[in-house]
């Protein structure tokens, strides 16, 4: 049994999601014991990552409760623009948030957290490419492989994926 057994993670999943960005942490949260659960905006249907590679949602955003949850995984890709216009997952992410359980967002998952209005006085990193949407949100944005402040894990791009997993896995351990 390992550490993480009894522990239940939340990831969302939309079109042209970064493939490896949500199969890695999925697998190696799973590996560690953890029920990782996907939610999409419909049950069952599956999604196509941005490198083809398909995701099947166990469950509705709609019908997921936020209390039930450890932890919040997001993935980048173009999927968090579509997300991040979703009412029910800025909720979702900032009760989590809020009750001061794990957020971990790569390469462009930032958007979701940002819209979700959780980022201020956050230091944390992402893809370049959205470092002024993070700053202009009132984060303190850095270029690290793997940044841990409060309860947020954030990490840059696909080759950053090892300490991202690693960051996930010792925040939930404690």
């Amino acid at each position: 049994m390992s550490d993480l057994h009894g522990k239940k993670i939340l990831m969302f999943v939309e079109e042209y999601y970064e493939d490896l960005e949500l199969w890695y942490p999925k697998i190696r949260l799973q590996e560690e014991g953890a029920e990782v659960v996907v939610a999409g905006p419909a049950t069952g249907k599956v999604y196509k990552g941005k490198n083809g590679y398909p995701c099947e949602a166990d469950v509705a955003i709609a019908d997921v409760d936020a209390g039930g949850y450890d932890g919040l995984v997001l993935c980048g890709g173009w999927a968090p623009d579509k997300l991040r216009r979703d009412p029910r997952v800025l909720e979702i992410t900032r009760t989590i948030h809020d009750a001061g359980k794990p957020v971990a967002h790569i390469c462009h998952a930032g958007w979701v957290p940002i819209s979700a209005g959780v980022m201020k006085g956050i230091r944390c990193t992402s893809v370049n490419a959205i470092r002024d949407d993070l700053q202009n949100a009132g984060a303190q944005w850095v270029d690290q492989e793997v940044v841990v402040d409060k309860n947020h894990i954030t990490s840059r791009t696909p080759k950053d994926l090892p300490a991202f997993c690693k960051a996930i896995i010792a925040m939930l351990k404690a």
